[in-house]
């Protein structure tokens, strides 16, 4: 009985995971029948329980799962539909056989087949132990496989990238933001500087939405130790707020976040900058108050965020912007 379920349920990983190209609507149909008729036979909830059990006594079928797939883990013939049902503490024990094949699918040439590596490889940062991650320079090892995807176009692969970038770096190296000690450069400024690099030069809407979404974290976990990237950063927040972004403004509203949130761990830097950055402020005011193709509710946020930003620089140089005049002139 318990090797017809390791097979039976090694078919229905194939069919009726997700859908993708090696997959169709009879057979997923026909898989998922099979699941179900498992699952009754055996006892098992779903097919996460199935996997890992539940006791020292009922432990699941991973194990085995594993052993009868290993020599088919390559590029193309992985998927993810066993791995991203295991959490902790049951993946930890497997980790040697889910890494390397992981690995290996993340760095495909497919961007739909990268997409689901790199999915796979955040599931194993999420569900493993740090202490396990860092033993045998795996998570070093993940950092250089995840840090070579941030030169790729594909703004979804880079989406998934930056995500997952940020929890790893957690477990290499401690936030910038709380090091009490004098704060080097680290991965951190690594990431952050190539990000700002490729936003600078980027023209992709879709790109430009990819990596405004994701600094405001970036910036976050910096810290104070973002003045070491101000220049570079300005530029970035300066143009990226010059430009209009229909329907929803998504980019705008981002920069003004990771203005904000750069105001608030580096002011002591930015008084030199608030000229520049209050002239950027005041022609967006302008350019939002007469734009006759936002929505009120939009055009609200963007005059609020905005006026967040004003205050903040006026703390920043010490009351030199007086805000109460700004905020009289945008009501008029």
């Amino acid at each position: 009985m318990h090797l017809l379920t390791v097979s039976l349920f090694e078919f229905w990983c194939v069919y009726v995971c997700q859908d993708q190209v090696w997959t169709s609507t009879a057979s997923r149909a026909a898989a998922q029948h099979l699941q179900e008729a498992l699952l009754s036979a055996g006892g098992w909830r779903d097919s996460a329980h199935l996997l890992m059990g539940d006791t020292e006594e009922s432990r699941g079928i991973l194990g085995e799962i594993l052993h009868i797939l290993q020599p088919q883990l390559t590029k193309c013939s992985f998927f993810t539909c066993v791995l991203v049902q295991v959490t902790r503490p049951s993946l930890s024990p497997h980790l040697p056989h889910l890494l390397p094949p992981s690995l290996l699918f993340s760095d495909h040439h497919r961007p739909e087949n990268c997409m689901l590596g790199v999915r796979c490889l955040h599931h194993i940062v999420l569900n493993t132990p740090a202490a396990e991650l860092r033993q045998f320079n795996r998570a070093e090892v993940l950092y250089q496989a995840l840090f070579k995807h941030l030169y790729t176009t594909e703004a979804t692969v880079i989406q998934l990238v930056l995500a997952c970038l940020l929890d790893l770096l957690l477990i290499l190296e401690k936030p910038p933001s709380c090091s009490s000690s004098r704060r080097k450069p680290c991965r951190h400024d690594d990431v952050l500087r190539l990000v700002l690099t490729h936003m600078e030069a980027e023209n992709k809407v879709v790109l430009r939405r990819v990596y405004a979404a994701a600094l405001p974290a970036y910036i976050d976990r910096m810290g104070v130790a973002v003045c070491r990237h101000l220049r570079r950063l300005e530029r970035v927040v300066l143009g990226y707020l010059e430009v209009r972004d229909p329907p929803q403004e998504t980019t705008r509203l981002k920069m003004l976040e990771a203005l904000q949130k750069t105001a608030r761990a580096a002011w002591p830097r930015m008084q030199c900058r608030v000229n520049v950055l209050l002239r950027c402020l005041l022609r967006l005011l302008v350019d939002v108050s007469s734009d006759t193709d936002l929505c009120d509710s939009l055009k609200q946020q963007l005059m609020d965020q905005s006026a967040a930003c004003i205050r903040l620089l006026d703390a920043c140089s010490r009351g030199s912007v007086q805000v109460s005049h700004l905020l009289y002139w945008q009501a008029g």
